[in-house]
């Protein structure tokens, strides 16, 4: 009983970062048909805020706090001068993103090195949870995960700036022709997604290894998310999200972790093949 609530647990945590991570990938390939090969990068960017305040002697609470605004930023300026000039021309914003995860890998390289770095510990110790010992860091994360989400479904389902992005991605022209400012609202979508998957690497960042390669397996694993649960809808990545992390956890319970990742991607695989379209197939 107890490794099954444990189980649980570790599915359940595994679930909502990757949804976190998947979240912002699925509202901006939704939103303009971009495929962001950057994200991973983000991703690794908000870990190293988190590296960055440990290794100066300041609290890793104040490299969580920056890194929404830190990735936000950069997610900000590779919109304007990257991706914005590229809408339409999804080959191209292919090739401009996997150049920018490059330049983003090059100089964090450049910076730190290409060795690791670890965060510091920032809540340690266990909890006591349905009668077992469970470690109380990783307890945080799912509750702030699930925070943030609960947040991200009320700015998108029950905000005036929800509206837009849902109005935008339904059909731009018509949106645009009713008063909606769509550059405007594709600039702090987007700008929402970066910061979003940058807090994601900064609460992970104590549990993981940092280096400039972390990126790339977060971001096969968004996609892998996104493509099973639904592409380019807020509820298919939650439906990934449980699926791929759920299947996860299940798995490395069982087998060696590489074998279980094998595994979830043949799961993956025959899923997409007997449903196409997603889990949620088309629910926006």
């Amino acid at each position: 009983m107890d490794s099954l609530v444990i189980q649980l647990l570790n599915g359940l945590s595994i679930a909502t970062i990757l949804i976190l991570v998947s979240l912002g990938l699925a509202v901006i390939f939704g939103m303009l048909g971009v495929i962001n090969l950057a994200h991973g990068e983000f991703f690794m960017l908000g870990a190293y805020c988190v590296a960055t305040a440990s290794s100066l002697g300041v609290s890793p609470w104040w490299g969580i706090a920056a890194a929404p605004l830190v990735v936000g930023l950069v997610g900000i300026a590779a919109q304007q001068t990257i991706i914005r000039p590229l809408y339409r021309r999804p080959l191209d914003t292919l090739l401009a993103t996997w150049g920018l995860s490059i330049v983003i890998r090059q100089i964090m390289r450049l910076i730190y090195g290409s060795g690791q770095m670890m965060s510091g510990s920032i809540i340690t110790g266990s909890t006591d949870i349905f009668g077992i010992s469970y470690p109380t860091y990783r307890l945080f994360i799912i509750v702030v995960t699930c925070a943030v989400l609960a947040g991200t479904f009320l700015l998108y389902f029950r905000s005036d700036f929800g509206l837009r992005i849902r109005m935008v991605i339904a059909d731009r022209t018509t949106a645009a022709s009713l008063g909606v400012n769509t550059a405007q609202t594709d600039l702090w979508a987007f700008a929402i997604a970066a910061a979003m998957v940058g807090f994601a690497g900064a609460i992970m960042s104590p549990l993981i290894v940092v280096n400039p390669e972390m990126g790339l397996e977060y971001l096969s694993r968004a996609f892998l998310v996104v493509i099973v649960g639904g592409i380019g809808h807020l509820y298919g990545a939650i439906a990934g999200g449980v699926a791929i992390g759920g299947a996860e956890a299940t798995l490395s319970f069982f087998l060696r972790p590489v074998v279980a990742q094998i595994l979830v991607v043949l799961f993956a695989i025959v899923l997409i093949r007997i449903r196409p379209q997603g889990i949620t197939g088309g629910r926006r």
